[in-house]
Parts: structure tokens; sequence; C-alpha cells
């Protein structure tokens, strides 16, 4: 009688493991709209049927395109560089000639004087504006773009070189104030790369070696050299110029809520893939199912 308990014991707990591991079936689960086309402004409510553990809604605006969810490089960005210069002390007029803006997209990424000299450095200083003795001078928006369009990682540096040694009071020094490195996508939405702070400035001497860039979170700076000619170089780190981040979506509901109806409003006109993802889940394992529409979304 016993050895007979405990077998029935023994099948009893197997049944209610089975049944504690069991996910939730997603069978009634369905979303259901009143309409497929809307006004901007107007509220859409998606009727939620069945009882998902988790949902997530990706309203197919930018940023949160189901599709693009592991996405991590798009080709087609445009990039943009601006930067605010100052050129005080010393002579005047000022000499821009010691300053070099250079782009790279074959150096090596290896930081050290060897690997800088072996890349090819691009000089695009002429699409700069310089300062001529104004502070916060504004180089104005740099296109970058056709260097993006090679698909490859992209490294700026600042060249100081000097050709004449001169005493220090008809020196130059020149500051660089701002630094802002931006890719813009085909749809308009930008992207910051880089600024002053986080652009991962690391100098390099060449000539001079009693002077270099000084580097700050705020301020890039030149340091005059009345003794020796100066060849002084102060480069970014390394920026793929078509990276994005995934789409992401946005959860709504998890194990713990209830969740019979979601509200939206668009703010733009247009075609949206909405897309529900909703996701049961137990200690052994997890199952998905994804249901998808399509809004069209009018002026008002």
């Amino acid at each position: 009688m016993n050895k007979l308990i405990i077998a029935v014991l023994f099948f009893l707990s197997l049944v209610s493991c089975k049944k504690r591991y069991a996910l939730d079936a997603f069978d009634n689960f369905s979303i259901e709209l009143e309409k497929t086309s809307y006004k901007v402004g107007e509220p859409i409510r998606f009727v939620i049927n069945g009882k998902p553990n988790n949902l997530v809604f990706w309203s197919g605006e930018a940023g949160h395109v189901y599709d693009f969810r592991q996405r991590t490089v798009v080709e087609g960005n445009s990039i943009s560089l601006n930067f605010k210069s100052y050129a005080q002390f010393g002579q005047m007029p000022i000499d821009q000639s010691v300053i070099k803006l250079l782009v790279s997209t074959d150096f090596s990424g290896k930081y050290d004087s060897t690997n800088v000299k072996a890349a090819t450095w691009e000089d695009i200083t002429d699409k700069a504006v310089l300062s001529t003795g104004q502070d916060q001078t504004p180089s104005g928006n740099i296109d970058l773009s056709s260097f993006a369009a090679r698909n490859k990682n992209i490294a700026i540096a600042f060249r100081y070189k000097t050709n004449v040694i001169k005493p220090e009071a008809q020196q130059n020094r020149w500051v660089i104030r701002s630094f802002d490195l931006k890719s813009i996508n085909q749809q308009g939405d930008e992207t910051i790369l880089a600024n002053m702070a986080t652009a991962g400035w690391t100098s390099f001497n060449f000539s001079g070696p009693a002077t270099n860039w000084s580097i700050t979170s705020a301020q890039l700076l030149t340091v005059r050299n009345s003794t020796d000619l100066d060849d002084d170089w102060v480069i970014t780190k390394q920026f793929n110029p078509n990276k994005t981040m995934p789409d992401k979506g946005e959860p709504i509901k998890n194990i713990s809520q209830k969740l019979y109806e979601y509200t939206r409003v668009y703010n733009k006109p247009g075609v949206y893939k909405v897309v529900f993802v909703a996701t049961n889940v137990n200690v052994k394992e997890a199952a998905s199912v994804v249901k998808e529409m399509e809004l069209t979304i009018t002026a008002p």
C-alpha cells in the first residue's frame, strides 16, 4: 500500500511539474482595430484579445521599426562636422596656414607615430572657416558624406605645423573651442557621433618636442614654441559613419499586468507597419507570436 501511495504522489508531482513548466497558449491572442486609416492626432484604439504574459509595441515610426530591430549599420548617411576656432595673440594678420584639418579612412586605428604617418590624410581645411582673430569663429557645416560613402572608419585630425621660428610674442596661439560630428540618415534623423568631450583625442609630436597640443574636455589648445619648428597632431578616435542603433519596441505589458486595449496617436502622415510581439515565458522556456498590421495616417 505504501508503495502505491508513493507512486501516486510521484505521478501527481510529475503532472504538477509539467503544468508548471507548460507555456500558456496563444490561441486567443489577436489585435483588433476599428479601421486602418486615421488622421494625425486622432487616437487609435487597439483592442487586445487573449492574455499574453508580455507585449511589446512597434509603432513603425522612426526608431521603432520592427524590421530594423537588428540593424546596426545603414548606408547613405550624410556626415556633418562643425567646430569653433580662435586665433589669439601674436602677429596680425593671422597666419592660417599653420592649421590643417585632415581626414583619414585608412588609418589602422593603432595610435602610434608609425601608424599615423603610414595613413593617408586628406586635407579638407579649405572646407572650413578659420578664425582671423575673432573668438568662437564657426567653421560652418563641413560635409563629410563623401568619406561616409566609402563605408570605412573615419578619423579626424588637427595639425599644427609651423614653417618659421618666431619669437613667442609674434606667434599666434590656436584654440579649438568646440567640435561636433553628427550623422543624418535618409529620414532626417540625427545621431551625435562625437563632441569635444567624447571624441577620444590623442596627441602626437613630430617636431618641437617641448610643445604639443593641450587637450581638455572643453577645448584643444596649441602651445607656442619660440625655439623649434612644430609639427603637432591631435587625432580623434575612429568613427563608423554608417553606424546606427537598432530600433526598439515599446514594452506595454508585463506578466503582472492586465491590458485589454492600447491607445496611440501619430503626429506625422504616412503609412506605418505596426507590430505587436507577444511573449509567454516560464522558468525553462519562452515563445513569441508576432501580429502585424498596416496603418495609414493622413493629414488632419
